[in-house]
């Protein structure tokens, strides 16, 4: 199978899930080591000036559109769409389990959570702010492009370039968020751990009900 059963995933499971409450905690009662965190980190990614245009603007709000969630949606229809027409159909429903199940996910955290925006974030990005849904659909795809595309590349050294790309596209998508004054860093953080945790479910998810679904007819010549 693409994903393998592995006995630490509960643990790594575990250290995500604690973080993220860790954080969400204090976040939800807007403690003086989160605010003094977000204050240093904003510092040094955020633009002086929230209104000032330019090249580093220009690309930061290219990146944010990429990894919004709205195109989140639409790359991972384009993965299960090729996946399933390779025949990896299982790996193509879960994709969108993973996406759609994070989305809802996030959606609710960020209504408990009721965080609002930095002050000077644009009037396009509306609602509560944390955790960052950019960030966290962005992990997941990158995740879902790790753990079932990624490993059908036959070369060794372009599945090497390509996770070094997909670190490198979270990890730009979340300074983004941060420098166009969308969010907190903490709500880029607090993503990433909601969105590893999730991750660590649906691979589990997968392990057991992947055999189940192989018997079923319509995806019964799939490739698990």
């Amino acid at each position: 199978m693409l994903i393998q059963n592995d006995a630490k995933r509960w643990q790594r499971l575990l250290v995500s899930a604690v973080l993220f409450i860790v954080i969400a905690a204090m976040v939800y009662k807007s403690t003086m080591l989160i605010g003094t965190l977000d204050s240093v980190l904003q510092t040094l990614f955020t633009n002086n000036h929230p209104n000032a245009t330019g090249g580093m603007k220009v690309v930061m709000t290219l990146i944010s559109f990429i990894g919004s969630p709205k195109m989140d949606l639409v790359w991972a229809f384009i993965i299960a769409f090729l996946l399933w027409g390779f025949k990896y159909k299982i790996p193509a429903l879960w994709t969108l389990g993973v996406i759609l199940g994070g989305d809802v996910l996030g959606a609710i955290v960020k209504h408990v959570i009721k965080r609002a925006r930095p002050a000077q974030h644009m009037a396009a990005d509306n609602g509560f702010s944390f955790p960052s849904g950019h960030v966290l659909g962005g992990f997941l795809i990158a995740g879902i492009l790790m753990l079932v595309v990624v490993p059908i590349i036959q070369s060794e050294s372009l599945r090497v370039i390509c996770q070094i790309l997909l670190v490198f596209y979270v990890a730009l998508l979340a300074i983004s968020r941060v420098y166009l004054y969308a969010h907190f860093p903490t709500d880029t953080i607090g993503a990433m751990l909601l969105a590893y945790a999730w991750l660590q479910i649906a691979e589990y998810l997968y392990v057991i009900f992947a055999p189940i679904l192989s018997r079923w007819k319509f995806v019964s010549n799939s490739y698990v």
